[in-house]
C-alpha cells in the first residue's frame, strides 16, 4: 500500500510537471514573438519618426506598439502566476517527501534494531522450531525471508525518496530564480511602456498643429476605402445575381425537360434571396461549411506580420476618426500575399497603381488589397496558402501593409476572429 501511495504521488507530480512545462513553453514562445513584433515596430517607428510630418500610420504604429507591450506584460504576469503555482506545488512536494523520508527512516531504524537483536542463526532457528506445528514453522520461515526482502526494499525507497527530494529542491530553487528574473523583466517592460505612452502623448499633442493635414489624409483614406467598398459590394452583388440567374435557368431547363417527356414538372424550389444563393449548390454549400468550420484557424494572408489597425471604428486624437472593414497588417517589404482558404477568384480590381483581390468561398469572401502585383485572374481556382500577389510599399513613409477582410455576402466581419492566433 505504501508503494502504491508513493507511485500515485509521483504520477500526480509528474503530470503537473508536464502540464507546467507545456504551458511555460507556450508562454515563452508567445513572449518571444511579441518581443520580435515590438522590435520590428520600433525599427519602423524610428524610420517614420524621422519625417517632420505626422501620419496616421505613425499613430497606428504607436498604438500597436503600446498594445503589444501591454500584451507582453500580461504574458509575463501569466508566467509569474504559473511559476507561483509551480513553486507552491514543488514546496508541497518537498514537504511531503521530507515527511515520507522521515517515516521511512524511522521504520528502517526499527527494522535494523530488530535484525540486530535477532542476527544470530541460533535465534532464528529457535524462532522457527518454537512453532506449534509445521505450518506455523513454515510461515515463520517465510516471515523471516520477507522481512529481509522488505528491509532491502525499504533501503531502496529511502534512497529513491532522497533522490526525488533533492531534485524537487533544485527545481524549487530554479523556479524562484526564474520568478525573480521575470519580475525584473516585468519592471523593465513597465518602465518602457510608460515612456512609450509619454511619447504617444507628445505625438498626439502635435495633432492640433497638423490637424488640417491629418484630416486631408483621412479624407483621402476614407475616399479610397469607400471606393474599395463600392467595388467589392458591386463584385459580390454580381456574384449573387449570376448565381440567382443560374438557379432560375436550371429550374427552367428542368421544367422544360419534364414537359418534353410528358412528366409532371418538379415542384419549383424557391430561389434563395441575398447571399444564401451563393451556397445553393452542394459544392458551394460544402465550401461555405468548410470555411465556417475553420473559423479561428485560417492562416494569415502573409507569412509574418503585425495587425496595426483592427476591425471597427478607431479614434486618433479628438477629431480624427476612422472605420476599418477589415484589418491592416504590417509586413516585410515585397512580402507575398496568399489565399487563406481554397476558393474562386471573384474579382481583381486596380486602384491607381495598387490591386485588390476578391476570393469567393461559397457564401463567404476574403479581400486582399494594397497589392503591388497580382498573379491570379477572375475565375481562377486557388488553394490554401497559394500566392496571389505581393504587397505594395507606401513611397511616402516606407510602410508595407496589406489590408485583409472577411465578408459573408457583402457584410464585413471581424477578420481577427477568423485568423489563427
Amino acid at each position: 500500500m505504501r508503494f502504491l501511495k508513493f507511485l500515485l504521488f509521483f504520477l500526480v507530480i509528474g503530470f503537473a510537471q508536464q502540464a507546467f512545462a507545456q504551458s511555460s513553453a507556450e508562454l515563452k514562445r508567445r513572449k518571444e514573438a511579441l518581443t520580435r513584433e515590438i522590435e520590428s515596430l520600433s525599427r519602423s517607428l524610428r524610420v517614420t519618426s524621422s519625417s517632420k510630418s505626422l501620419s496616421l500610420k505613425q499613430i497606428k504604429a504607436l498604438n500597436t506598439q503600446i498594445r503589444l507591450r501591454e500584451e507582453k506584460i500580461n504574458t509575463i504576469n501569466s508566467e509569474v502566476r504559473l511559476l507561483d503555482n509551480q513553486i507552491s506545488d514543488n514546496s508541497n512536494a518537498v514537504r511531503s517527501l521530507q515527511s515520507q523520508l522521515e517515516k521511512l527512516k524511522k521504520e528502517y531504524a526499527g527494522m535494523v534494531l530488530f535484525a540486530f537483536r535477532n542476527q544470530s542463526a541460533y535465534s532464528k532457528l529457535m524462532f522457527i522450531f518454537a512453532a506449534q506445528d509445521f505450518n506455523q514453522a513454515y510461515k515463520r520461515l517465510k516471515y523471516l525471508q520477507q522481512f529481509s526482502t522488505y528491509r532491502k526494499k525499504q533501503a531502496k525507497y529511502i534512497q529513491g525518496t532522497q533522490k526525488d527530494l533533492n531534485i524537487k529542491i533544485i527545481e524549487l530553487d530554479h523556479n524562484k530564480r526564474e520568478k525573480t528574473s521575470l519580475l525584473g523583466d516585468q519592471e523593465k517592460e513597465k518602465v518602457t511602456l510608460g515612456k512609450e505612452k509619454n511619447n504617444k502623448s507628445k505625438v498626439l499633442s502635435g495633432l492640433s498643429r497638423q490637424e488640417k493635414q491629418l484630416k486631408q489624409e483621412l479624407t483621402q483614406k476614407q475616399r479610397e476605402s469607400a471606393r474599395l467598398n463600392r467595388a467589392l459590394t458591386n463584385a459580390i452583388n454580381r456574384e449573387i445575381e449570376e448565381a440567382r440567374k443560374r438557379a432560375e435557368e436550371e429550374a427552367r431547363v428542368a421544367a422544360a425537360k419534364a414537359k418534353a417527356e410528358n412528366k409532371e414538372a418538379p415542384a419549383a424550389k424557391p430561389i434563395s434571396k441575398g447571399s444564401s444563393i451563393l451556397a445553393a449548390t452542394p459544392e458551394a454549400a460544402k465550401l461555405s461549411s468548410d470555411f465556417l468550420g475553420n473559423r479561428g484557424r485560417l492562416p494569415w494572408p502573409v507569412s509574418s506580420g503585425i495587425i496595426t489597425e483592427g476591425f471597427g471604428i478607431h479614434k486618433y486624437g479628438t477629431n480624427v476618426t476612422t472605420e476599418n472593414n477589415g484589418v491592416d497588417i504590417k509586413t516585410a517589404e515585397g512580402a507575398s500575399v496568399r489565399a487563406v482558404f481554397s476558393g474562386d477568384v471573384a474579382a481583381v480590381q486596380n486602384f491607381a497603381g495598387s490591386y485588390a483581390v476578391l476570393i469567393r468561398h461559397g457564401e463567404y469572401f476574403t479581400v486582399y488589397s494594397n497589392l503591388r502585383t497580382v498573379s491570379v485572374s477572375r475565375g481562377d481556382k486557388v488553394s490554401v496558402k497559394q500566392t496571389i500577389g505581393t504587397v505594395i510599399t507606401d513611397p511616402t513613409d516606407g510602410t508595407t501593409e496589406v489590408h485583409f477582410e472577411v465578408r459573408k455576402g457583402a457584410t464585413a466581419m471581424n477578420p481577427s476572429t477568423w485568423l489563427a492566433n
